[in-house]
């Protein structure tokens, strides 16, 4: 299966990111991918934390939600929908929502940001839990015979959350992210990396990457690990684009063969 990491730099209108996404998922599957991956918050990168409130949308219903149906339907391909805000019971939290949709247009899954990002070096601040609502349970899909598991950008350093995906073992982990520029700098690729090694399957992550309009920056480096660790695909400078890389089942098969780790799991 082909696998494409899609890479933004999301604005504040809604209808210029949805354009975007749909231009690059049709780059994707003119490559033939089969899968493909938004970044989070794909759909809005607002001048506040409290802007996204305003776009979020009701389950089921809405123009980024009809969007991503409509792109899967139109390229016959699994969309892993990045994130978009969802409307709560609560009118000032939203869901940080990673939705995904079959190659028929069909809502399949959907996952809520578990872990909710909160960061402060003194220059830069961030914490989502003012405006958003965590997620209370791991979420996976069936795609073409694979399991494919589902988390979002801070997610990435709570092992545990993927330990829970891997019963039984995924074949791809995927990660809509937004990692800030420090922080993506310092860990992301060894983040990606360690979770491919130690659940031995494929990590797509795929992210926003350069400077908003609302002058926030994002690291970018869109990315496709193998199950050994290996990076085997790359965007290595900023802006939109897309990154692609075949999944191999006998990659994955030989890896866990060769070395079964998987296996050698102890509960305490």
């Amino acid at each position: 299966m082909k696998i494409a990491a899609i890479q933004m730099v999301s604005t504040p209108s809604v209808e210029r990111n949805c354009d975007t996404a749909r231009t690059l998922v049709a780059q994707a599957a003119a490559a033939g991918a089969r899968l493909a991956v938004l970044p989070e918050y794909f759909c809005f990168m607002g001048r506040s934390e409290r802007d996204k409130l305003a776009v979020a949308e009701a389950p089921g219903e809405g123009p980024i939600q009809r969007m991503l149906a409509e792109t899967a339907r139109e390229h016959r391909l699994w969309l892993v929908g990045g994130t978009l805000p969802l409307r709560t019971g609560d009118a000032g939290r939203a869901m940080n929502a990673n939705l995904v949709f079959s190659p028929d247009g069909e809502p399949l899954a959907r996952y809520d940001k578990m872990h909710l990002f909160r960061y402060d070096n003194g220059r830069e601040q961030y914490d989502e839990g003012r405006t958003l609502q965590a997620g209370a349970a791991p979420a996976s899909f069936a795609a073409d015979g694979l399991r494919i598991g589902l988390s979002v950008c801070y997610d990435l350093r709570f092992p545990e959350l993927y330990r829970a995906l891997m019963n039984p073992p995924c074949d791809l982990l995927c990660v809509p992210s937004a990692f800030t520029v420090p922080t993506g700098a310092a860990h992301w690729e060894v983040l990606l990396r360690a979770r491919a090694i130690e659940n031995q399957c494929y990590v797509i992550a795929a992210a926003q990457g350069g400077t908003h309009e609302n002058g926030r920056r994002t690291f970018g480096h869109s990315l496709v690990v193998d199950p050994w660790g290996d990076i085997v695909a790359m965007r290595a400078e900023d802006g939109a684009g897309v990154v692609s890389a075949e999944l191999d089942p006998e990659r994955i098969a030989s890896v866990r063969l060769q070395l079964p780790a998987l296996a050698h799991r102890r509960a305490f």
